[in-house]
């Protein structure tokens, strides 16, 4: 596999098209709206007039655009998936779950190998070893677009070979990077408010960071064992914890939404009966059991 096509050339697609350049591959690229293609060209990329032909021209096409209305656009465009035909397309504009199985679905009445990918960085951390891309789809197609994917980073994690299951983990795992950002920020206001450094608030996160990873890691393993027996933190303490964050930020006259939320959620695992067991008990009552 020597030639890429790079469909897409915003601040994440044109960093892919200068990993490939930079890993020796011949790189041919569009974007929907001229000018981008300027300085991928003045590295050696091969500017194609259209998507059909970037991808004729190439072994294996990555495509990563503003959403999935413009993926299915560009797919519609005359002969797209006739010069795909027999090769492999890298989906890494953002789907669904349920528009990544479409999309599959869609990929294979075309003769194509669909995978689904989701880059869990930004632009700049592309191509560092601990770079962490999640892939789902044939393993045979995964196999083969070894090289492509190591240029772009050194954790690529396939996942299986359901094309939803890039995008449901991507959903999962931004689901805490959200959630924990929206705790630091509300965390931030509090110790604001009481005059606190939030420089030595950030330094004292940044060094719980891990040891909380592992924490995390334990309590996935309670889920998916289905084994809630307390090992390390018994659900009642962080209710009482969630009741006096929320009371807190009341008192200082804060935003109380979230903790409120999180205090409620809580508060519903105990009155369902499982205030005796791990802290990841709550998930019974996220994802109702039975």
């Amino acid at each position: 596999m020597k030639s890429i096509a790079v469909i897409g050339l915003g601040q994440m697609g044109a960093t892919l098209a200068r990993l490939l350049l930079g890993a020796g591959f011949e790189v041919r690229v569009w974007n929907r709206s001229a000018g981008k293609d300027t300085a991928l060209a003045q590295a050696g990329a091969t500017v194609a007039a259209t998507p059909a032909q970037a991808m004729a021209d190439a072994d294996f096409a990555v495509m990563c655009v503003h959403d999935h209305a413009a993926a299915q656009e560009v797919l519609a465009q005359p002969g797209v998936w006739h010069a795909l035909e027999g090769k492999a397309l890298l989906q890494f504009t953002t789907f669904s779950p349920q528009e990544a199985a479409a999309a599959a679905q869609t990929a294979q009445r075309h003769g194509v190998a669909y995978l689904s990918g989701a880059i869990q960085v930004a632009p700049e951390q592309m191509g560092a070893p601990d770079t962490t891309i999640l892939l789902s789809g044939p393993r045979t197609a995964f196999d083969r677009a070894g090289a492509v994917l190591a240029a772009f980073g050194g954790n690529v994690v396939w996942l299986g070979e359901r094309a939803t299951a890039a995008a449901t983990m991507d959903l999962a795992t931004l689901s805490f990077v959200y959630g924990a950002t929206a705790g630091f920020l509300q965390g931030a206001a509090l110790a604001q408010h009481e005059g606190l450094d939030l420089q030595r608030y950030g330094a004292i996160v940044q060094a719980m960071a891990p040891s909380f990873g592992a924490f995390l890691q334990h309590e996935a393993n309670v889920v998916a064992s289905g084994d809630y027996r307390v090992t390390q933190s018994p659900l009642s303490i962080s209710v009482d914890a969630t009741r006096r964050i929320d009371g807190a930020m009341r008192a200082a006259g804060l935003q109380a939404d979230l903790p409120g939320v999180i205090a409620g959620l809580l508060q519903q695992a105990v009155q369902a009966g499982y205030g005796g067991e791990e802290l990841a008990a709550v998930t019974k009552v996220i994802r109702p059991q039975g």
